[in-house]
Formats: structure tokens, C-alpha cells, sequence
């Protein structure tokens, strides 16, 4: 083995080894993304589930509004109704 040899297996092994620590520094880099999107992704998931909660809440809130009417409807008729009663109990003479 000449010196020539040598020096083209060490340069070889060099080049191996640059590549396996490129390599590392790659995966190494794509595991920290890949955890910062699973990071990501779980605070969504929490935040979309506090959005469903007060969303399904508010639908329960609000899902007899529509009765107001009714009830302001019938409001106004029971106040026509005292004061009719009001005005017979005043002029009903008193013992």
C-alpha cells in the first residue's frame, strides 16, 4: 500500500464521516421541526375544543330568543288586562 493509497482511504473515510455528521445535523434539525409542529398542532386541537365548548354554549343560550316575542306579546296583553281590572275595581263602589 502506497502513500497514495493511504491518503485516498483516508480522504474517503473523511468524506464518510462529513456525510454521517451532515446526516445527523439533518435529521436532528428535522426532528425539532417535527416537534414544534406536533407542538402546534396539539395547541390547536386545545384551542378548537374551547372554541366548540363556548360555540355549543352561546347555540344553547340563544336557542329560545326567538320566544321574546311571545313573551313581550303576552306581557303587553297582561297589562292591559290589570288596568281593565284596575278601572272596574274603581268605579265598583267600596262597602
Amino acid at each position: 500500500m502506497t502513500d497514495t493509497d493511504l491518503l485516498a482511504i483516508t480522504t474517503n473515510q473523511m468524506l464518510w464521516w462529513i456525510t454521517l455528521g451532515v446526516g445527523l445535523v439533518v435529521a436532528l434539525v428535522v426532528a425539532a421541526l417535527l416537534e414544534a409542529l406536533r407542538r402546534t398542532v396539539v395547541q390547536v386541537r386545545e384551542t378548537v375544543a374551547i372554541l366548540w365548548t363556548m360555540g355549543t354554549r352561546v347555540a344553547q343560550n340563544t336557542s329560545t330568543t326567538y320566544v321574546l316575542e311571545t313573551t313581550k306579546a303576552l306581557g303587553h296583553e297582561l297589562i292591559v288586562e290589570l288596568e281593565r281590572h284596575r278601572s272596574a275595581d274603581e268605579r265598583s263602589p267600596q262597602p
